[in-house]
């Protein structure tokens, strides 16, 4: 009996380590500069994949030094998170848009999909602004970061199917876009602002409360395995001057659930690792 006990605990142990088994490989590229609440969004998100990886079976890593965006480097990886930012050099560019024409996964958060022209950050590459993420050039956004309640436009996507059909955010700074995205055959709308959240955000300045329209704020590109989200900034006492953190991304189970669902579709839709 001890025996056949034995035999069943490594039998148990055995299925629990191969469940555990690696199935796809993230690399995360940040910036984190300048702005106080991106920057804590960066790293809440950075110490929250490291702890959700090992539960949904892929590995995560993640680097600031964008001269790693090359095709040897990004050969060791099935999805690519951009946290914050885009890469400026034109070869960095190359090797990403290569990246996901060659079956790559891709997940970005709000600043990511940022381009004003003329600014710090202009739009200067069509095909991630057009083409890629479909949206052109940042337009506005609300402000104080604020909750939304979202709606899911698509329950039937991978990333979403585990969602209510309407749920709470975490506060967030909300962005508006040039393109309207309800025209582009390509884009895939999954999940918007519902109206129910009107007005949104405080301002002080009125053009900072959005009182009607539409805003999608999840969406994908059917020609491209990848997912950005409009989510990725935190509240910060700027008004204070204090820079205290006053909300997390990461504290929403809906939204965790988006984020976590998200990631595993790009991972298993990858293409086999790209030489």
């Amino acid at each position: 009996m001890r025996l056949l006990l034995c035999g069943l605990l490594f039998f148990i142990t055995t299925l629990g380590l191969a469940q555990k088994k690696t199935t796809f490989n993230v690399i995360a590229f940040y910036t984190a500069r300048n702005d106080a609440a991106h920057i804590s969004f960066v790293h809440q998100a950075n110490r929250w994949f490291a702890t959700v990886a090992s539960d949904h079976n892929f590995q995560y890593d993640s680097t600031n030094n964008w001269s790693n965006l090359n095709k040897e480097f990004l050969s060791r990886y099935d999805v690519v998170v951009f946290l914050d930012t885009r890469p400026d050099d034109p070869d960095q560019r190359k090797a990403f848009e290569e990246y996901m024409k060659a079956g790559g996964g891709w997940m970005g958060f709000h600043f990511a999909g940022f381009a004003l022209t003329p600014s710090a950050y202009p739009q200067n590459w069509d095909w991630y602004h057009q083409q890629f993420l479909g949206s052109g050039e940042y337009a506005s956004n609300t402000w104080r970061p604020t909750s939304a309640i979202l709606r899911v436009e698509n329950k039937r996507h991978p990333a979403t199917k585990n969602l209510p059909i309407t749920f709470k955010s975490s506060p967030n700074e909300w962005y508006r876009w040039s393109n309207d995205l309800r025209q582009n055959p390509d884009i895939q709308i999954l999940i918007s602002i519902d109206s129910t959240s009107f007005p949104l955000g405080t301002g002080p300045k009125q053009h900072e409360i959005w009182h009607s329209g539409y805003y999608p704020v999840v969406w994908t590109n059917k020609k491209y395995n990848m997912l950005y989200l409009n989510m990725g900034h935190n509240d910060i006492d700027y008004e204070n001057k204090t820079n205290k953190e006053l909300s997390f991304t990461f504290e929403n189970q809906i939204q965790n659930q988006l984020i976590i669902d998200g990631i595993v579709w790009l991972g298993k839709s990858a293409k086999p690792k790209r030489k």
